[in-house]
């Protein structure tokens, strides 16, 4: 008997419960409820290669609905990824195999993101979207031309982002770009009427998709509406009817669906109704065979593009892009640029020299994307480079994100996630409270993404405590694997931007001033001195009593700080830190000398002092902020708060 699409959905089915039941934790309730709808999609619709799950040219499928993680990884094993073997799903949710409770992309190829958090998702598929548009408008349909699919449920809809993404996709008519909503009605609590009644397809086409509604249990309504998907003009939202626990006779439909283990009865009763009377983690041989078929539909396909792509004028360019070659002329260029900033010796806002040294950059870069969350004056991320990215130019390197701080943070996930772009964007500082869980995210995953964070301290002045980040810059650098960039001039700010572009493995945050700031390196120098994320910027004249270590704006009182206690005949050195997480990188040897060994240390930075205590110590001086910044003239702030080279002075001389 031929292989029917619901015997292959049950093959999924069988092993994500299976593989729940075995781990005594996860969630069954999806997998259980869309099988039937992935079934249709990886059989018959979704362009994919598991010999290659790097294909740049694949489709993406994102599992926004991250808690069913068993649905992607019985998909990926059934169709022959090498990354999730029969072991990996027996061990589900175990340290050391492939298959963690939530999707992980650093640790399962195949798997486009990570996923769990809801509603990340579906807005990191937006970014995967545009990206997808802009390249293709860079190299044509023969490089770039694929499909962006998001299963995303109730909670990835309700979750605030979800609003940022969609409409933010629908006014950018992402038509790549299409969602099945596992339209299920049942949260963790129970029946969705308990919190919400919002018709989707109506706020989705509101926000400028077309949707459908589609059965998602007849393989013939699903086969018809992915297939209509696929040839729409704007984003795509199908309402996908499906059964949460699909089989279980007790459970299914209901709250208590959503997650497992079922317990022996239950699983033994969806066996039965399922008529799939064999063994936990066992697929009959047919079956077996027509998902390794599946799994090799798209071989032709990719076979076909390899050879566009080594017959294409573009493969140089294109290579390059995907693998964020840097030009090799780089260096050279930011090296003049430094040089100009050090004979010019004018003073500006670090917001002001990060826009200058982006003019130079992205005129070298072409992956480099930018944007703001309406705040381009201020965040001075757009260059004469960097035209607006729109539907009728997808060619633009510069989105004009809206105010969505969060949704920006995510899409520039899903660029980087996606490949052939670095994306980059501004909003203040404070707001990186907005858009936090996207951040992390990106930082879990190793993206390359650059966080333009301007108005960085109580320096921004009269717009009060409300936008005065104190705390922000420590609660980054708290983040595993982010790295925070504060210079304190135009080469400092030139150099952290080099940085950043060259770290690919992960997030990096710029924290840049509204206000003027004085030169702080006045002589030229091609060495990256901010690569080891603090050195010796003014040695100390006559004997060395103390160390001032400062970043960014607070750069210039330290050096104000040094000159006054040198006239009182007190030397100490001023220490630049424009990134604590370098720093920390280098060994032992270079941060004693650098810090100066035995010597007291005072740190000096208008944020609070949590995280400097590692390096001045928990009997160090530190003068900054204790408390919320107030509204009133940045000047006059920064001597209400005590932040001054007088106030430096004082702690100094406290210690000494």
């Amino acid at each position: 008997m031929a292989v029917t699409n619901r015997d292959m959905a049950n093959a999924v089915r069988a092993l994500s419960m299976d593989a729940v039941e075995a781990a005594k934790s996860g969630h069954v309730g999806l997998p259980l409820g869309m099988a039937d709808t992935a079934t249709v999609l990886f059989r018959k619709v979704l362009k994919y290669n598991p010999k290659d799950p790097a294909w740049p040219d694949r489709d993406r499928f994102i599992l926004s609905a991250g808690h069913g993680s068993m649905l992607i990884y019985s998909l990926l094993h059934l169709t022959g990824y090498a990354s999730v073997s029969r072991d990996d799903i027996r061990n589900f949710r175990q340290l050391g195999a492939s298959t963690p409770g939530h999707p992980e992309n650093f640790v399962t190829a195949g798997v486009e993101t990570t996923t769990g958090p809801l509603g990340q998702g579906i807005a990191t598929a937006v970014g995967m979207a545009m990206a997808e548009r802009h390249l293709n408008a860079r190299f044509g349909n023969d490089l770039v031309d694929h499909h962006t699919w998001v299963i995303a449920g109730d909670g990835c809809l309700m979750e605030g982002v979800s609003q940022e993404a969609i409409t933010l996709a629908g006014h950018m008519k992402l038509s790549k770009l299409i969602v099945l909503f596992d339209d299920n009605a049942v949260t963790i609590d129970g029946s969705t009427e308990l919190s919400d009644s919002t018709d989707q397809c109506a706020r989705f086409e509101a926000s400028g998709w077309v949707s459908r509604k589609v059965d998602g249990h007849d393989e013939k309504d699903i086969e018809a509406a992915l297939k209509w998907a696929t040839k729409q003009k704007k984003p795509v939202f199908l309402a996908v009817k499906t059964i949460i626990g699909f089989g279980a006779p007790k459970l299914a439909g209901t709250g208590k669906a959503h997650g497992g283990p079922y317990g022996a009865d239950e699983i033994e009763g969806i066996r039965k109704s399922l008529n799939w009377p064999h063994a936990p983690f066992e697929v009959p041989e047919a079956i077996e065979k027509a998902w390794a078929k599946a799994g090799e539909r798209g071989a032709a396909e990719y076979a076909a593009w390899k050879k566009r792509l080594a017959a294409s004028a573009h493969k140089g360019e294109f290579n390059a892009a995907i693998a964020r070659r840097l030009p090799k002329n780089l260096g050279k260029a930011i090296n003049k640029h430094k040089k100009a900033v050090v004979e010019g010796g004018a003073s500006k806002a670090t917001r002001v020299w990060s826009g200058e040294a982006l003019e130079v950059i992205t005129g070298l870069v072409p992956e480099m994307v930018g944007g703001s969350a309406d705040l381009t004056g201020s965040n001075n991320t757009k260059t004469s480079h960097t035209a607006p990215m729109t539907p009728k130019d997808w060619g633009g390197r510069y989105v004009h994100y809206g105010v969505r701080e969060h949704g920006m943070a995510a899409a520039m996930n899903g660029m980087s996630l996606h490949g052939g772009i670095i994306p980059y964007s501004g909003t203040f500082l404070v707001f990186a409270d907005y858009s936090r869980a996207a951040i992390r995210l990106g930082a879990l995953m190793g993206a390359q993404v650059i966080h333009v964070m301007t108005h960085d301290s109580i320096g921004l002045g009269e717009d009060g405590p409300t936008h005065q980040p104190v705390e922000q810059v420590a609660s980054l650098r708290a983040m595993p694997d982010m790295v925070v960039f504060r210079p304190a001039d135009g080469v400092e700010t030139a150099e952290c931007w080099e940085l950043a572009l060259q770290r690919q493995d992960g997030p990096s945050t710029m924290a840049l001033t509204r206000q003027n700031l004085s030169p702080a390196r006045k002589t030229h120098t091609d060495e990256n001195l901010s690569a080891k994320g603090a050195y010796v910027l003014s040695p100390a004249k006559g004997k060395e009593r103390g160390v001032l270590i400062a970043t960014g704006s607070e750069v210039e009182i330290a050096l104000k700080a040094q000159a006054m206690l040198a006239e009182e005949g007190i030397g100490v050195r001023v220490v630049s830190m424009p990134s604590m997480e370098l720093f920390g990188q280098q060994d032992a040897a270079y941060r004693a000398e650098t810090l100066g060994k035995g010597l007291p240390k005072v740190a000096v930075e208008a944020g609070v002092r949590f995280g400097w205590d590692r390096w001045i110590g928990p009997d160090g001086g530190f003068v900054g902020m204790e408390s919320f910044g107030a509204s009133a003239p940045y000047q006059k702030l920064y001597q209400h708060f005590g932040i001054t080279a007088e106030g430096v002075v004082a702690a100094l001389k406290k210690l000494v």
